[in-house]
C-alpha cells in the first residue's frame, strides 16, 4: 500500500509502560520526518538519578504546548492522561500499542538493567529499592483501577476522544504497526476528510 497523500499533524501514541510506544513514536518520526515528543521530558524534571522530581502541572502543559506549537508535524509517547487534558484537541489521531504482559516486564528489566547496571538493580544496589517499586507499578497496570495508569484508565479516557483511535499490537514489528496505522488512516479517515 501506498502511503496516503495526507497524513495526520498530530499523533499520540499511548500504553503501558514497556508496551514499545517510544519505539513506535521514534519508528514513524523517522520515516515520516515527523517531531517526536515523549510526556517524559516534559513530566519529569531533569535530575540525576532521573524521574525523580514531577514538574508541576502548568508548567508540563505550557512547555509541551510550545514544543507542539513550534513543530510542523510531531508525535507524541507516553501517556498524559491524567494531566494533559487540555491537549487532547491537538490530536488528530491516536494510537493505542497494547503489549501483553510478560513481554513488557521482559523489555522493562532489559531496560532498567542497561540504565543502570544489573548490580545496581540487585537486592542491596543503589537502586534495587527504586527499580522494585517501579516493577510492581507497571506490572499493576492490566489489573489496575482507574485512579492508576491503567489499561483501565486508559481505555475509559480513549471513549472521551473526538479524535480516531487505533490499536495495534506491541507484538508486531514497528514496520508491520506503522502499515497497520497508515491502513487505517486511509481507509477510515481520509475519506471522510474529502
Amino acid at each position: 500500500m501506498s502511503e496516503p497523500a495526507s497524513l495526520p499533524r498530530g499523533i499520540h501514541v499511548l500504553g503501558a509502560s514497556g508496551s514499545g510506544t517510544t519505539t513506535f513514536a521514534r519508528g514513524w518520526a523517522d520515516r515520516f520526518g515527523y517531531t517526536h515528543l515523549d510526556t517524559d521530558d516534559f513530566y519529569w524534571l531533569p535530575t540525576e538519578p532521573k524521574f525523580k522530581e514531577k514538574r508541576p502541572i502548568p508548567e508540563r502543559l505550557r512547555l509541551l504546548a510550545e514544543a507542539i506549537d513550534a513543530a510542523e508535524n510531531w508525535i507524541l509517547s507516553g501517556s498524559l492522561v491524567s494531566w494533559g487534558e487540555p491537549l487532547i484537541e491537538r490530536f488528530d489521531l491516536v494510537v493505542f500499542v497494547y503489549t501483553p504482559f510478560d513481554l513488557r516486564m521482559e523489555r522493562l528489566i532489559a531496560r532498567e538493567e542497561e540504565r543502570y547496571g544489573v548490580a545496581a538493580l540487585e537486592p542491596g544496589g543503589a537502586h534495587y529499592d527504586a527499580h522494585m517499586a517501579f516493577i510492581e507499578w507497571a506490572a499493576s497496570y492490566d489489573s489496575g483501577g482507574p485512579e492508576i495508569r491503567s489499561r483501565r484508565m486508559h481505555e475509559d479516557w480513549m471513549k472521551r476522544l473526538t479524535c480516531p483511535v487505533v490499536r495495534v499490537s506491541g507484538s508486531d514489528t514497528t514496520a508491520d504497526q506503522i502499515q497497520q496505522v497508515l491502513e487505517f488512516w486511509s481507509a477510515s479517515v481520509l475519506p471522510s476528510l474529502r
